[in-house]
């Protein structure tokens, strides 16, 4: 697959930055302590990139929003990173922090600068401090792979985004192939180290032309710097305490069932604004059975974390990925100081020996203990279904809503009607027994407010009246 055009580091920050607001915080470099022969390559390859080292740094704002960068120029001996290189993006992120700036980064580089040696090596460490300290301050980084990114700088600032994103077809890889062919004697495998694979199997967000960097810049900032706006949506009032169903509630957990029930997407289609998907784990896995996204619920900027019922089936349940993926999306909240939203609509997680294998028990304990001990505001929404340990996973908000119609067992009905009558044909009567309901949930404490359904209620207007709750809920803190 070719890549995309290579844009030099200027192009890429005049594409960015807004006019008349670039500003450069990179001071002269001295190179007087090199040998003459290294010297004399430093001096042509500034003359080749027209700039005096491998990135630029400095601040400037994209779309309104200030912020900082650090960009790679690939035409200075490959982009690699030498002392000086590495004290300057110490220095940019360091004094971002300070500033209480969010830092952008993008990435054009074979590593690490081999004429440095070892001391230009261990500067990636220094490199990450700065960037850590930047994160534990709860400011933004986002990191832009450009066509090629490999090596050490790969390994450390190039894969320490809260949000990363890579351009079409990069090589984005740990190993360069040309070492690997001649070390090992054979040619790496095609098809592994390209942006596109990377983003399948979960291990950066998407894959973005240089182009579209301003709108998802825009995206991502409007959600992590933006305040919170005024809501727009229709608050119905919750359901009085003390209501009973006039209805059996298997017709609830029928109807959740049934197509065309609401879902997460339609949350975010019809509830939500500004809304920026990221996928995967970051860590080399991909469930889609989950969806996560930095969004805005009415106004309220939020990180969300919901499971979607369309990608859930018998042959295609949630795994034990599914819920680090989920993990990812609460660490992201917690360190980012944005509300955390789960979305609960599952028929239930994986039963399986690879979901076993995969720790399944100790991802849903893992997910609860995250849950019950974050300090942003949390609420967590019963949309449907919400069946065993995996709905449970998601439930253990400050909040928790239900719609009207949403249900919460240990078990699927049918499963608990095997265990008790050691048949199936007594489910409804287990889920009545057993109760399920949001009303029941209501009345028991373990649900704070439901909202209701209306006999015309269609996926749009249910998904705007639960985002207008949701956000009611987090206005209210």
């Amino acid at each position: 697959m070719g890549t995309s055009r290579r844009w030099t580091a200027r192009e890429l920050i005049d594409l960015v930055v807004d006019e008349g607001t670039y500003e450069s915080w990179d001071s002269a470099v001295d190179i007087s302590g090199h040998s003459e022969a290294y010297q004399a390559a430093l001096r042509a390859a500034a003359d080749k990139a027209g700039t005096d080292e491998s990135v630029l740094t400095g601040r400037g704002d994209v779309r309104g929003r200030p912020f900082a960068f650090v960009v790679n120029e690939f035409a200075f001996l490959a982009g690699s990173i030498g002392i000086a290189a590495a004290a300057r993006i110490a220095a940019a992120v360091r004094r971002a922090t300070a500033e209480g700036l969010p830092v952008v980064a993008s990435t054009a580089s074979g590593g690490t600068r081999m004429q440095e040696g070892t001391r230009a090596f261990v500067q990636m460490v220094e490199i990450s401090r700065a960037l850590m300290e930047h994160r534990a301050a709860g400011l933004p980084y986002i990191v832009h792979l450009r066509h090629p990114t490999t090596g050490g700088v790969y390994a450390s600032w190039g894969s320490l985004g809260h949000v990363t994103v890579a351009e079409p077809g990069a090589l984005v890889g740990f190993l360069g192939p040309k070492v690997y062919e001649a070390l090992e004697g054979e040619p790496f495998p095609e098809g592994v180290q390209v942006a596109e694979n990377l983003a399948a199997k979960g291990i950066i967000d998407a894959v973005v032309l240089a182009e579209e960097l301003p709108a998802l810049l825009d995206q991502a900032l409007g959600v992590l710097v933006d305040p919170a706006t005024a809501a727009s949506l229709e608050r119905r009032t919750p359901v009085a305490e003390g209501t009973t169903s006039d209805h059996p509630v298997w017709e609830d957990i029928e109807l959740t069932r049934a197509e065309g029930r609401v879902g997460v997407r339609d949350l975010l289609r019809y509830g939500a604004a500004g809304t920026l998907r990221l996928r995967g784990t970051d860590e080399g896995e991909r469930d889609d059975s989950v969806l996560i996204a930095l969004t805005r619920l009415d106004g309220q900027p939020c990180v969300l974390v919901g499971q979607d019922r369309s990608r859930q089936s018998g042959a295609a349940a949630m795994g034990p990925g599914a819920l680090r993926e989920a993990l990812r999306a609460m660490n992201l909240a917690e360190e980012l100081g944005l509300p955390l939203v789960t979305i609960i609509d599952t028929p239930g997680a994986e039963l399986s020996a690879e979901a076993e294998e995969g720790a399944m028990a100790g991802e849903i304990a893992r997910c609860i203990a995250r849950l019950v001990t974050m300090s942003v505001p949390t609420v967590s929404v019963i949309l449907g279904q919400g069946c065993g340990g995996g709905a449970l996973a998601l439930l253990p908000a400050r909040t928790v809503l239900a719609t009207e119609r949403g249900w919460l067992s240990p078990l699927p009905p049918e499963g608990a009607s095997v265990i008790v009558h050691g048949d199936t044909s007594h489910a409804a009567e287990m889920a009545a027994e057993q109760k399920v309901g949001a009303l029941d949930l209501l009345a028991s404490g373990d649900v704070h407010a439901v909202i209701p359904e209306r006999a015309e209620d269609t996926p749009e207007t249910l998904a705007r009246a639960v985002a207008a709750e949701v956000a009611a809920r987090l206005t209210a803190g």
